[in-house]
């Protein structure tokens, strides 16, 4: 048995890495233990199976990625798969789930030994991998609409605008290109219990996870946003179960305007009667002055 010690949860390229060697070596899946380092998290996850310390003789035989490139022969016949396939591997190692490594290293020994099922979609491990990175990319779609950022000010006193998200899975590093373009002249902070990152205005920099504790209550801001919020709300063209699709009731606990919508919903169906109530007696007095206006 061999044990692969990555950098970190999501460590793709580190993956790869260690694939490529693995597989000039000629190394079996099941005689692999795939391992990472998760020393920025607050805590370690209850399914990580190979978060506990390895004992004596396997610390012997863990390795890391560079250590592998210097252990492989000269590389043989390569895997060769498209870009769209690399992205889905790439993002199926941010999911959550333990075996996700070991599930992207079957895969691409069994397309070294068949080169056709590259091309089947209906292969079981493709499946399970574009499952995996179906809720990964979600996830990151979620993090862009739900984080909410509140004024604060760093330990020197300097303005930070702060964030508090709970990812399902393991999407910071993935996730924070867009806040960094998007907030490219605003110093920013989101804080996760995975990891934390800090946009300095010039470079991204990686930091502990944290709690939601540590991240800064609502401002004078928020209460505009919700009052803006409920102004805006139009109760007849409420969808409940579609909103509840693009708005999981998991992320409610850390969006401002959540504290509002049940209210919303409740009062939705009444204000929705009085407008049409509204709209048949404009429509009834129109018609009665119509009718005026003939004889």
């Amino acid at each position: 048995m061999l044990t692969v010690m990555l950098e970190a949860p999501d460590d793709f390229a580190g993956f790869r890495q260690a694939a490529r060697a693995l597989l000039a070596l000629g190394a079996a899946p099941d005689d692999i233990h795939w391992r990472w380092n998760d020393t920025l998290a607050t805590r370690v996850a209850e399914d990580d199976l190979f978060a506990n310390s390895a004992s004596p003789a396997e610390q012997d035989r863990v390795l890391s990625p560079d250590a592998l490139d210097r252990l492989a022969p000269t590389p043989g016949r390569p895997v060769h798969i498209r870009k769209p396939q690399l992205a889905v591997l790439r993002d199926a190692c941010c999911h959550r789930n333990p075996g996700r490594f070991a599930l992207c290293y079957r895969w691409l020994w069994r397309v070294l030994r068949t080169p056709r099922l590259a091309g089947d979609a209906l292969d079981t491990d493709w499946r399970d991998l574009e499952r995996l990175a179906h809720a990964v990319g979600r996830e990151i779609h979620k993090m862009h609409a739900f984080v909410r950022f509140r004024p604060a000010q760093d330990a020197s006193g300097e303005p930070l605008h702060m964030a508090w998200f709970e990812p399902e899975h393991y999407i910071v590093r993935a996730a924070s290109g867009f806040f960094m373009r998007r907030f490219t002249n605003m110093r920013w902070a989101i804080l996760t219990p995975d990891c934390s990152v800090l946009w300095d205005l010039q470079t991204l920099r990686w930091a502990p996870g944290a709690t939601a504790a540590q991240a800064p209550g609502p401002d004078a801001g928020e209460s505009l946003w919700l009052a803006y919020y409920q102004s805006t709300f139009n109760p007849a063209r409420l969808k409940e179960q579609a909103m509840l699709r693009e708005m999981p009731r998991r992320y409610w606990k850390n969006l401002p305007e959540t504290q509002a919508i049940s209210t919303l919903v409740a009062t939705a169906r009444s204000r929705t009667g009085h407008m049409l109530a509204a709209k048949g007696d404009d429509q009834d007095q129109g018609e009665a002055a119509g009718e005026g206006s003939e004889s």
